[in-house]
């Protein structure tokens, strides 16, 4: 059994009992100051303060930096093809999300380029982004499809994500997203394109095992709260468990549907009404928020403080896609987290760790510092000098961080 021992450790972030599957209470996340930690076989074996009781086969000097746990991003579209860079010039010249959809843009737009592209080019193209976020602490990512809106499209998209998961040394969790919108050839026949998904798409993904996850894009002028039920049902008889978009673009409805079908989560709540964040506080389902989305399109950012106010838990993710937030930052969202949802630094950090892995049903895995988790790490770049180290990671948001990235207790070079 190999190891190995990171000592001299300025302060180790986000411990936790290894039975701790989420952020509770929110505003609290526990550390160790002047740390070692040791790494067995790609998993956390023990901690502690001062000097280590057993050797190790190696060891790594963290030189009084700060140690956390890998960034959890439990919310991604990362696998498309090509760019929508005109679409960001035409938010620049005023118009909306769904002006730009109703033009033929948006995510019909990203369908037809990925329908172009063959599967290899597209793994190809995704790879670059997923080193990308890895490079930046993402150490468990999920995916979503939903840029093929046709059964061919939908299983290449999946197929690339299964081709992603077994490529990386991160966690990958699949989502199948075939109601993302409807597909162009079913036009005006939005109820046969949901039958479309029930009879043809579903059977098809679970025959090839692609997908863990079912996500319905339930919000205004997409998909209604009754047909997202539909297909939820639908999803369940594979053993698909729901994680939805909702309340994005109007109180749509999603959440009643969510926690009505008891989703993982519910994504984006940029217009979530209080009665939806009772529902959610009132049961398991995880709010995740989506700060990029929020910043680059000029929306309304989710009531996270509202939400942990109530007793909701609260996840924060990158959204990563190409036409609503082109960043797989999660430093970036931890700090719009703070910022923007005036979530305080601990708040936000679980949000983006624990309570990230917990809305990708990682959280007895990864997402914190516990005995028996993946050693995926993070090593900060200086010697901790501050109170709250966390406060100042969100402060000084585009400063460099990193020193050392582990995934599985390996140094990950990109």
């Amino acid at each position: 059994m190999s190891s190995l021992l990171l000592r001299n450790i300025g302060r180790l972030q986000g411990v936790t009992d290894a039975s701790c599957l989420r952020g509770d209470p929110m505003h609290s996340s526990q550390y160790i100051d002047n740390a070692w930690l040791r790494i067995a076989d790609g998993r956390i074996a023990d901690f502690g303060t001062g000097q280590p009781t057993l050797p190790a086969d190696s060891d790594f000097d963290c030189h009084g930096a700060m140690v956390m746990p890998a960034w959890c991003d439990s919310h991604s579209h990362i696998v498309w093809a090509g760019s929508r860079w005109q679409e960001f010039v035409d938010k620049i010249h005023g118009l909306s999300y769904e002006e730009i959809a109703r033009r033929g843009g948006g995510i019909l737009n990203s369908a037809d380029r990925l329908a172009a592209t063959s599967e290899d080019d597209l793994f190809s193209q995704s790879m670059e982004r997923v080193r990308q976020v890895m490079s930046m602490g993402t150490g468990a990512l999920e995916i979503k499809s939903g840029y093929g809106l046709s059964v061919e499209s939908e299983l290449k998209m999946l197929r690339v994500i299964a081709r992603i998961a077994d490529t990386v040394p991160i966690q990958v969790r699949a989502t199948f997203l075939g109601a993302h919108a409807v597909g162009r050839e079913y036009a005006g026949r939005q109820d046969e394109y949901v039958n479309m998904v029930i009879e043809k798409m579903l059977p098809a993904v679970a025959a090839e095992g692609l997908a863990r996850y079912v996500d319905v894009f339930c919000d205004a002028g997409f998909f209604t709260p009754g047909e997202t039920a539909r297909i939820l049902e639908a999803a369940a008889r594979y053993g698909m468990q729901p994680k939805i978009h909702g309340c994005e673009l109007d109180a749509s409805g999603g959440v009643k549907v969510a926690v009505s079908h008891d989703a993982l989560s519910v994504d984006h709540l940029e217009r979530a009404s209080d009665a939806d964040i009772r529902m959610l506080a009132a049961g398991d389902t995880v709010a995740t928020m989506l700060p990029g989305a929020s910043f680059f399109l000029g929306m309304p950012y989710g009531p996270a403080r509202r939400a942990v106010d109530s007793g909701a838990i609260v996840a924060l993710a990158s959204d990563f896609n190409p036409g609503s937030s082109p960043s797989g930052d999660m430093r970036f969202v931890y700090a719009m987290g703070c910022i923007k949802m005036r979530l305080d630094p601990a708040e936000a950090f679980n949000a983006a760790t624990l309570n990230g892995a917990y809305a990708m049903g990682l959280g007895d895995d990864l997402g914190s510092i516990a005995r028996g988790k993946r050693a995926n790490l993070i090593v900060g770049n200086r010697p901790v000098t501050d109170a709250d180290p966390l406060a100042t990671m969100a402060y000084m948001y585009t400063e460099p961080y990193i020193s050392r990235i582990f995934f599985d207790g390996c140094i990950y070079s990109n």
